[in-house]
């Protein structure tokens, strides 16, 4: 990984304000949760960066430690929307435990997501 890369670009922002668009980005398959989260910045797999997630109508942003496990590039088949996925870092589990209170009851349906 190069550290100059990830500092450039080691900051995502992501505002999620309905359930179906988090439910869409949410990797429940990933250890310890992680999100899609649209972008053309150029990552790789493995980069470190730093996001910073508005969930629904919450008043503060939760600051999430993350590192790049997927890449879905410009131009992806089925229109997909180009972006990097996120592993949550840092191992409090907040930020996971409050997207699936949010998701509770919908996480085991069959809907297609960003990334599976």
């Amino acid at each position: 990984m190069s550290g100059a890369q990830g500092a450039r670009n080691g900051i995502l922002s992501l505002t999620i304000r309905d359930k179906a668009v988090l439910y869409a980005a949410y990797m429940p398959f990933i250890k310890d949760g992680g999100l899609f989260v649209p972008t053309t910045k150029p990552y790789n797999v493995g980069d470190e960066v730093f996001m910073l997630l508005t969930l629904m109508d919450e008043p503060e942003k939760l600051p999430i430690a993350g590192k790049v496990v997927w890449i879905t590039p410009r131009g992806a088949q089925s229109n997909r929307a180009a972006g990097v996925g996120v592993q949550f870092m840092g191992g409090d589990g907040i930020a996971n435990k409050k997207i699936e209170s949010y998701l509770a009851g919908i996480l085991e349906s069959d809907k297609p997501t960003h990334t599976m």
